[in-house]
């Protein structure tokens, strides 16, 4: 990183903003030219200092968090950082997602203690990482599910064909999954299974969300859960997904805690080796948007068992972190902007 980036940061809280100021000062590269305690005092002052990048609570008097992100977006685009607890702002923290917030990060406590403290890296990291973000791909409010797209006319040959579709995605992840999930038809011949970078308590509501707006039923994975076609698991936050052939031939989804090294736990990558290894070249995996590298490795094992790997293509991509990582290792098969990405996988399967 060559400049320093501006950072407002928003919260009704004086200690939270104090913490919040002293956290991202550790980093050279970041400056924080201003503080609000609501989103009213918010806006006047991104107009006047013009950040680079927000961090904003989303409970707070006269305008909260979700009304400064709808009206900051309506007037001009930026990133804009979610810090919230998930037992008492879920349902709020995926509303500013859909209203266009670019990430999130939990804060370990309601309470004025130094606890807090225990995100810095990952406020720090976030905070860059949006900065790089473009903001003209960023999806403002969940679109209306799709009518599936024909079946291609033309046969696809048997190698190409999978029996299940893993997916992987973080930054950018809740609005690009609201895409292309609603597009897959209830008939839809393979499990999914999928993983997104999230922090607890963030992922069952979510994946109520999203079978709500899915032919497909959609549901946070549970031990033991069966995979089957017309369903798709999301991983839970802080478990990887990983899957187990029972002695009848089904194949089940198992949840742990090790890997313990992994940067994100669930890992993209622990969920595509485990496919690899259970279901061999019938597998497909797709990487889709977000910052850092995880699914490259996983890539590499479907590769090595004869599966195929898409990618999604920088043109639609909120970050094209996780996509190019598998693209410049010479893993993918197929690059598709993600308005299209819905029939790639069909064509597959």
């Amino acid at each position: 990183m060559d400049r320093v980036l501006k950072v407002l940061v928003v919260d009704d809280s004086a200690y939270v903003r104090k913490v919040v100021r002293q956290m991202l000062s550790r980093s050279p590269f970041l400056e924080v030219v201003g503080a609000a305690r609501d989103g009213r005092e918010a806006l006047e002052l991104v107009a006047r200092l013009e950040p680079d990048v927000v961090t904003c609570d989303l409970i707070m008097p006269e305008l909260d968090g979700v009304g400064f992100v709808r009206e900051q977006m309506a007037r001009r685009p930026l990133p804009i950082i979610i810090m919230s607890i998930a037992s008492e702002t879920g349902e709020a923290a995926l509303t500013a997602l859909d209203a266009g917030a670019v990430d999130f990060v939990q804060k370990p406590t309601a309470l004025a203690t130094e606890k807090i403290f225990e995100v810095s890296d990952e406020l720090i990291q976030k905070v860059k990482a949006a900065a790089e973000i473009h903001m003209s791909r960023v999806r403002v409010a969940p679109p209306a599910p799709a009518e599936a797209p024909p079946a291609p006319a033309a046969p696809v040959a048997r190698r190409e064909l999978a029996d299940v579709v893993v997916i992987g995605i973080s930054t950018g992840g809740p609005q690009g999954l609201k895409q292309l999930i609603p597009q897959l038809p209830a008939d839809f011949p393979a499990p999914v299974a999928m993983v997104m970078h999230m922090p607890v308590g963030y992922t069952e509501m979510y994946a109520r969300k999203l079978d709500e707006l899915s032919p497909l039923e959609v549901r946070e994975a549970r031990e033991g859960d069966v995979l089957r076609a017309g369903a798709a698991l999301l991983a839970p936050a802080g478990r990887h997904l990983t899957f187990r052939r029972r002695a009848d031939g089904a194949v089940a989804a198992h949840l742990d805690s090790k890997p313990f090294e992994t940067p994100h736990r669930p890992s993209v990558d622990v969920l595509f080796q485990s496919a690899a290894e259970v279901y061999g070249q019938r597998v497909l995996g797709v990487v889709m948007t977000g910052m850092g590298s995880d699914g490259r490795e996983g890539a590499a094992w479907i590769k090595a068992q004869g599966g195929l790997v898409y990618t999604e293509s920088e043109e639609t991509c909120v970050v094209y972190g996780m996509p190019s990582s598998v693209v410049e290792a010479g893993l993918s098969d197929r690059s598709v902007p993600l308005d299209r990405m819905a029939l790639a996988i069909r064509e597959a399967v």
